[in-house]
């Protein structure tokens, strides 16, 4: 059984997706951990009354390097295969991504690459798109820029306010993550420059 490790800042919505995708048993995994840079992140307090491993390793004041040195130890410690970023709100140093090359997924509140980095819903909507949606991308050194796994398109209708567009794009977020996680596992691609190629 392959392990993942989830890293999330918030309220930790796509980890609970992923969560119940393994207990429908929709995605062959276990979550071995879910670690936060935030001690009162809503997701930890969720992963420990669901019977999760959760973690704290507080970001504040402590030097990125040395932070995600922490983190890494401890994905290791849990034999942590894939890495999974549910709402992350850092960028990872290149030492941790050196650590899990091509084994890091992050899923994104747009149709990449446009609207990359924060209030990526709100991008769109102000820039007045017909279709927004969402991306689960492999992490690279570059932000919102790795190979792209799975995409899900969400139109933007006439009536959408920039919170009933973002609940729809979350809907979907909770759709593909898990199917990307295990199109991932099952293994059979290669990184081709910046596409995915399956095989």
């Amino acid at each position: 059984m392959r392990r993942l490790g989830v890293l999330l800042s918030g309220r930790g919505s796509n980890f609970e997706a992923i969560a119940r995708a393994i207990g429908e048993g929709r995605l062959e995994a276990a979550i071995a951990v879910v670690i936060s840079n935030k001690a009162e992140a809503a997701g930890l307090e969720t992963a420990r009354l669901m019977g999760f491993s959760a973690v704290a390793i507080p970001s504040k004041g402590v030097e990125r390097a040395r932070h995600d040195a922490l983190v890494a130890d401890e994905l290791e410690r849990h034999g942590v295969d894939l890495v999974c970023l549910a709402g992350y709100m850092r960028l990872l140093t290149p030492a941790l991504i050196k650590r899990y090359p091509e084994r890091i997924l992050n899923i994104h509140p747009s149709l990449l690459p446009a609207f990359p980095g924060l209030d990526a819903q709100k991008q769109a909507w102000e820039h007045g798109v017909r279709v927004a949606g969402c991306t689960v991308h492999l992490v690279n050194e570059a932000l919102d820029a790795g190979p792209i796994v799975m995409q899900a398109a969400v139109p933007v209708l006439e009536t959408d306010t920039i919170e009933s567009l973002s609940h729809r794009i979350l809907a979907e977020e909770h759709r593909i993550y898990s199917q990307a996680i295990a199109r991932v596992l099952r293994g059979g691609w290669r990184v081709d420059g910046r596409r995915i190629v399956w095989e």
